[in-house]
């Protein structure tokens, strides 16, 4: 099992990028796998990474081994060609180091950007990816200059990488683990609004599609989970019931949607607050137990154990969800236990 520090704080967008900085040199040193920070828009919630070639330049520049990705480009807020053109960049930077997830969005809001995109973004999620890897392999893109003429264009500087390793990022749509395996990239998911068993089902979608399809090797499932280990769990589950409370309630639909039939016909908009915070309640002890890497070291060996059953190859940890930055750090040396037990 390979471990990645994620990050995506709901921290007012604040731009104090030390836990980033700090963290990503102690993921190079202890041999953890990647660094991945995300593509957030006007909000907030994220709202300190809105490009994460700007982030991975950074990264690339106080680390020499980690691996450096996205998590996630949205796709169809940017032209292809200068989605290569910037990680291309950071590839050099990193000597060779770079990965994307690529999303489709979701927010109306962010494509504020491309307003024309929104419509069809999942078409047009699918022939950036395309475009984006034929440009990385060096070949000549056709587009149409500023004039209307036909023109043919590489990016440069050439990448160091042959090719791209990509991702697709999926909330738990089935038909996005499908076509990830299809078009033989890896899948970037997470647990909210689905659970481990969910995610067995679509985790084997995925490889028999990668597999259908003739691409060589498994593939690679990468799961977001928030994290926090400690050398006592009462004290961690009191270190982030706050802050994980918090990034449940503003996550508030997609718990409802993971209640089922729990909660049919429900809308989180017409929710009494009493009604939220009881089900605020209710989800972080289940997410405390079962929906993220809490507690002690011997706690998160029974989630990884769990986690390798249901077929996954790498724990993107998000761990920039807690606001003390020491705190965050100073925890991460039993993250990395975990990392050697495992």
């Amino acid at each position: 099992m390979d471990f990645g520090l994620f990050y995506f704080a709901d921290d007012g967008g604040q731009g104090d990028y030390r836990l980033l900085i700090e963290g990503a040199r102690f993921a190079d040193a202890h041999g953890f796998a990647s660094v991945w920070t995300p593509e957030r828009h006007f909000h907030p919630f994220g709202g300190r990474y809105p490009n994460p070639a700007v982030t991975g330049a950074a990264v690339a520049m106080v680390t020499s081994r980690v691996q450096i990705r996205a998590g996630s480009v949205v796709a169809p807020l940017h032209h292809p060609l200068r989605i290569a053109e910037e990680w291309s960049v950071v590839d050099n930077l990193s000597g060779g180091r770079v990965g994307v997830s690529f999303a489709s969005g979701w927010h109306a809001v962010d494509f504020a950007l491309r307003p024309e995109n929104y419509p069809r973004r999942k078409e047009v999620l699918a022939s950036t990816v395309d475009t984006v890897r034929r440009a990385w392999r060096g070949e000549q893109v056709e587009v149409v200059d500023g004039a209307g003429n036909a023109a043919s264009v590489g990016i440069y500087p050439p990448p160091v990488r042959p090719s791209l390793p990509v991702w697709l990022t999926s909330a738990g749509t089935p038909d996005t683990f499908r076509q990830a395996g299809e078009m033989g990239v890896g899948v970037l998911t997470h647990l909210l609004g689905q659970d481990l068993d969910d995610l067995t089902a679509k985790v084997r979608l995925y490889r028999d599609a990668y597999r259908t399809a003739g691409h060589s090797g498994d593939g690679h499932v990468a799961l977001m989970l928030h994290t926090f280990l400690g050398a006592d769990r009462e004290e961690v589950r009191e270190i982030v019931r706050k802050p994980f409370s918090d990034y449940l309630r503003s996550s508030i639909g997609l718990i409802v949607q993971a209640s089922g039939d729990l909660m049919p016909g429900v809308n989180p908009d017409d929710m009494d607050p009493e009604d939220v915070e009881f089900l605020v309640e209710r989800s972080f002890d289940r997410y405390f137990d079962t929906g993220g890497l809490f507690g002690t070291v011997a706690d998160g060996v029974r989630v990884v154990e769990r986690l390798k059953e249901v077929g996954i190859d790498e724990v993107a940890c998000l761990i920039d969800f807690v606001g003390d930055a020491d705190a965050v750090l100073g925890g991460l040396k039993h993250l990395d236990e975990l990392r050697q037990v495992c």
